[in-house]
């Protein structure tokens, strides 16, 4: 009722949010159409064909890349959720906890600063410390700056839910282990999940300090990929960005479904 309340207060609203969606989403519908496109000029359209996936799928290179991204946002987000959690057990369950807004910014800090200046800081302290391999280096990196991305969601979780349940718990002579993994844990999970999907995508979709920190054998996927734009266009890129696209709405919608599972239960 009131965005139709809305639409009706403000003439114009409607075509103006349809252009926008428009210009968001048109670039990436042009790409996945072309990325069916069996000739090799990008903007020339022949026939249909799905040769360019094939293509990008036997491509050593790619692959390599695609491999080293999927190991680094693998372990980066089993560090960042696990670092995310502890901290927002500690900032939201903690008691008597000192200086807890100035906690819970430090954890958020690599939110607020420009991610050029967190990958310059830390190319500066890796190389202080004389830490040379490059595969270590970027798993260091992205679980730094993914804790964040993985805290927000669990601590949202965290507030939002009830102490009456740990509460009942501990009454029953549970112990701290077994409230937490009994009770706690299955009610956060959502939170958990979201915030450990969230961080992977982030450590996937990173560049710039992945360009920064990358070494002889540890290419990142979107690395690789602005290596081959640097070189012009390829139909093979519109299908690189093509299965990307899905792979991310796959995991976007797993995490929105277990999240609303979760809300179900909360009722």
């Amino acid at each position: 009722m009131s965005t139709q309340h809305d639409v009706k207060r403000y003439p114009g609203l409607g075509a103006l949010s349809a252009a926008f969606f428009v210009y968001l989403y048109a670039p990436l519908v042009v790409v996945i159409i072309y990325s069916f496109n069996a000739n090799r000029i990008t903007g020339v359209w022949t026939e249909f064909s799905f040769k360019w996936y094939g293509s990008a799928l036997n491509n050593k290179a790619l692959m390599a890349a695609l491999e080293t991204s999927l190991i680094v946002a693998g372990i980066a987000t089993v560090v960042a959720t696990t670092i995310a959690l502890l901290a927002a057990l500690a900032i939201i369950r903690g008691k008597n906890v000192r200086f807890r807004k100035v906690s819970e910014t430090v954890v958020n800090l690599p939110l607020l600063l420009p991610e050029i200046v967190l990958a310059v800081a830390t190319l500066i302290l890796f190389s202080l410390i004389g830490l040379q391999n490059g595969l270590l280096k970027l798993v260091i990196a992205h679980s730094a700056f993914c804790t964040p991305f993985a805290f927000l969601p669990i601590r949202a979780r965290l507030q939002g839910m009830s102490l009456d349940f740990e509460e009942a718990a501990t009454d029953l002579y549970a112990t701290r282990w077994t409230v937490f993994r009994r009770v706690t844990l299955p009610l956060i999970f959502p939170g958990l999940f979201s915030g450990a999907m969230l961080a992977f995508l982030i450590s996937m979709d990173d560049f710039i300090t992945s360009n920064m920190l990358a070494s002889g054998g540890s290419t990142t996927l979107p690395v690789y990929i602005f290596s081959l734009i640097r070189a012009g266009t390829s139909p093979e890129l519109n299908a690189i960005a093509t299965l990307l696209i899905v792979a991310s709405l796959v995991l976007a919608t797993v995490a929105l479904t277990v999240a609303a599972k979760g809300a179900r239960d909360d009722i």
